[in-house]
């Protein structure tokens, strides 16, 4: 059954699916007229295999999958990859799923798509992830190693995530860090968006190559600007209305979340854009601060989620994203990187305090 065959079988027009392909050309940051190449790369039958490995994680990344915001069109996406080994969603277990592994390891070894949810443990040799008899650290290596490239899907997988956070008891790590010689394109987020796993895998389906990407090697696409600058609630911001207690005026208003404790001026993301659920919300829109899960260790420097971030220049009434983002970016990293050591600070003294208090309940 062929492409054409297939969104006849599921009962998607031709409009729809173009429609899909020029939303997804605008995820990219393509123009509209690339709609119709997207459409053509997705047509062509030349199916990249993927493997699809699950370490140290809670399936949310999974789960984001099998949600996603099209599912006839991003289910197209999806079915027209060989996506030929994932643990959680292949009708094959045990021996027969490992099989089906090595298989395509073998026979498109260089030429496959990795992609890793979950942070990998180190600790006791690999002791803590087993998948087969052989630790994560071990898969990594031999699938990761030999892939064409790795998409890390998930904020344990591109920065550890909550296994690295302190006090990290079993040594987990990220993708990069195991394999700082591979090309890994990280989707962090938590979980990470579907549209742009999309986006990043209809980019290499269109011109060979992964997307440009920043200093995390996040896509630009999807991570290149601050959730600040598109915020819905900005207006507010810049009119100095902000939310002060849960459910008060303002909350029921959707005014700014800034003071409740939102991470959004320091966490680059695409969330407002693209939203959740069909583009029907995000954490935002729906009452609840950003808790800058996309950036590097937002467990330990984002904690506590509910405290404002720190005063700095540039976070007042009518200030505009230009100035927080060019003009007073320097004493805001400054700012920010305070706020993250002393959370880290603080974490890890509430750690000390409540191990001493077992200690002297032992006792």
């Amino acid at each position: 059954m062929n492409i054409t065959e297939k969104m006849k079988y599921l009962g998607v027009s031709r409009r729809d699916f173009l429609k899909y392909c020029t939303a997804l050309s605008g995820t990219l940051a393509l123009s509209p007229a690339f709609g119709p190449k997207v459409a053509e790369a997705i047509e062509s039958d030349n199916r990249p295999p993927v493997i699809w490995l699950e370490f140290q994680d809670c399936a949310g990344d999974t789960e984001s999958l099998l949600r996603a915001s099209a599912p006839t069109a991003a289910q197209l996406v999806l079915d027209y990859l060989s996506l030929d080994y994932h643990e959680t969603i292949m009708a094959a277990a045990g021996h027969q799923a490992e099989a089906a592994k090595e298989s395509t390891f073998e026979k498109y070894k260089g030429k496959y798509i990795c992609v890793v949810e979950g942070s990998i443990p180190t600790g006791a040799d690999g002791a803590y992830c087993t998948v087969g008899g052989k630790s994560a650290v071990d898969i990594l290596n031999k699938i990761g190693g030999n892939a064409a490239f790795i998409i890390a899907v998930g904020t344990c997988a591109t920065f550890g995530g909550i296994p690295a956070a302190y006090p990290n008891p079993t040594d987990a790590k990220s993708v990069q860090e195991l394999l700082p010689g591979k090309t890994v394109i990280n989707l962090p987020g938590c979980p990470m968006n579907v549209d742009n796993l999309n986006g990043t895998i209809v980019h290499y389906l269109l011109f060979g190559a992964p997307p440009a990407m920043d200093q995390f090697n996040r896509p630009k696409f999807g991570y290149g600007k601050r959730i600040h600058d598109n915020c819905e609630r900005r207006a507010h911001f810049d009119a100095g209305q902000y939310v002060e207690t849960w459910d008060d005026y303002g909350h029921k208003q959707g005014w700014c979340l800034y003071k409740m404790g939102c991470k959004g001026p320091e966490t680059f993301h695409n969330c407002p854009t693209v939203r959740w659920n069909g583009g029907t919300s995000w954490p935002v829109q729906a009452g609840h601060g950003c808790v800058g899960c996309s950036e590097p260790g937002f467990w330990d420097t984002m904690t506590p989620f509910y405290h404002r971030l720190p005063n700095v220049p540039g976070f007042g009434v009518e200030a505009t994203a230009t100035k927080i983002g060019t003009a007073v970016v320097g004493i805001s990293a400054v700012a920010f990187g305070i706020h993250g050591i002393v959370s880290i600070i603080r974490n890890r003294g509430l750690v000390k305090k409540v191990e001493s208090s077992e200690f002297d309940d032992d006792e």
